[in-house]
């Protein structure tokens, strides 16, 4: 007696509607997506379905898009800083909060005093959160430690995050954040520091992604970053940069220069800024969070950024001074409202421009034979809908690498 043929498929997702993010939404309708080893292996109508799987999930009609990714975080931290959100809208200056010890020292002094594991417990249920609206890949950043011990355990604390938690974690050393008080009037020295010491040795212990800075009048100078970006291209790693936020420091031209994955913020964003990025294919990652929670008025220069066809992607910015928000579908509305978005500009924020902003663009963020079947299932009547509700999470499930989840994820308690 001879055996029945083998399946074709691990698993087939069937009667569902496509936003495949390849071409505008890229929308399929009555579709159905087959996936083997964790990847997309074929996609197109249901009734053309060229082979069986071992399990099939009928999806009743629903949405299935690219599963999120938030490619600019800073959520793995310790401590609070509501207090401070409180006092300035009682008055206080940002001086002031300072001269109290407020500020990102108030989150360096906090993190630094955290291990690894309470690090992981306390930054599990941000992580869940976004979880919960179909993100399947984070990126997140050191910085708030600024000593090799505490950017470290920082940087664990992230790959930890994404084995505890069904999220591919992405990481970025960040430790060209703000200066440390052992640093005082020593930015160069820092800078030193970090060059010489701090990345290689990170760098070589496999924690680091990426390298990030704030280029900035109250942050490091152009020729500071120029430093860190050498040494990253020495050891073989990408860098990005938090450019053009407060003033225009020419950062986004140096982080072109250097064939840079992103640029972030840009509200300052010159005309220069903009050619050279589109020269170099650097994404735009635009920030709504910050630019909402500071009351920021000088708006990112969209138009120009779309005349020029720079990539333009979407993050949450998610950390405890200028961003806690831990909602990528809130910041997709608030980049449509504040910044007039498209919802389909929106939503290519955070799937095809938000992978190519991590270098990620042959792996995630579209619907295509190939790359990782990371996807996520919406109850909605049309791709619009995921920018256009404000507290609303329409998300029914989540796919991570071909395995079906629920969209809310249990925190797990004791297992860090």
């Amino acid at each position: 007696m001879s055996e029945p043929p083998r399946a074709r498929w691990d698993a087939l997702f069937t009667n569902v509607r496509l936003a495949t993010m390849t071409d505008g939404y890229g929308e399929l309708v009555d579709a159905a997506i087959a996936v083997a080893g964790g990847r997309i292996a074929w996609l197109g109508p249901r009734g053309q379905v060229p082979g069986e799987a071992r399990t099939v999930h009928d999806c009743g009609g629903a949405w299935m898009t690219p599963g999120l990714i938030d490619c600019h975080t800073h959520i793995v931290y310790a401590g609070n800083r509501s207090d401070e959100f409180e006092a300035r809208l009682n008055g206080a200056g940002y001086e002031e909060i300072a001269r109290r010890g407020g500020g990102i020292m108030s989150t360096v002094r906090a993190t630094r005093a955290a291990s690894r594991d309470e690090l992981v417990r306390a930054s599990l249920p941000r992580v869940a959160s976004l979880l919960a609206e179909g993100v399947t890949t984070i990126e997140i950043k050191s910085g708030y430690g600024l000593t090799l011990e505490s950017e470290r355990a920082m940087l664990q604390a992230a790959r930890r995050i994404g084995e505890l938690l069904p999220v591919r974690v992405v990481t970025t050393f960040l430790g060209a954040h703000a200066l440390p008080p052992e640093f005082a009037g020593r930015a160069d020295d820092y800078i030193g520091h970090l060059c010489e010491h701090m990345l290689p040795e990170l760098a070589g212990q496999g924690l680091v992604d990426a390298v990030d800075a704030f280029c900035e009048r109250i942050g490091f100078s152009h020729d500071q970053t120029q430093r860190l970006f050498e040494t990253a291209r020495k050891l073989g790693l990408p860098v990005k940069l938090h450019a053009e936020q407060l003033s225009d420091q020419q950062g986004a031209q140096l982080v072109a220069r250097y064939g840079g994955l992103s640029a972030d913020h840009l509200e300052h964003l010159s005309p220069e800024g903009v050619r050279a990025m589109a020269d170099a294919g650097t994404v735009a990652v635009l920030l709504p969070g910050a630019f909402y929670f500071l009351r920021e008025t000088v708006v990112p220069p969209v138009d120009a950024l779309r005349a020029a066809g720079v990539p333009i992607a979407l993050a949450t910015d998610c950390n405890p001074g200028t961003s806690p928000m831990t909602s990528l579908l809130l910041a997709m509305n608030m980049a449509c409202t504040l910044w007039r978005l498209t919802p389909q500009e929106a939503l290519a924020g955070c799937t095809v421009h938000a992978a190519r902003a991590l270098g990620m663009q042959n792996e995630a963020g579209t619907l295509e034979v190939g790359k990782r079947a990371d996807f996520a299932l919406w109850k909605i009547a049309r791709p619009a809908d995921l920018a256009y509700g404000i507290g609303f999470n329409p998300c029914q499930a989540v796919v991570n690498a071909g395995v079906l989840r629920p969209a809310q994820v249990p925190v797990p308690a004791g297992a860090c």
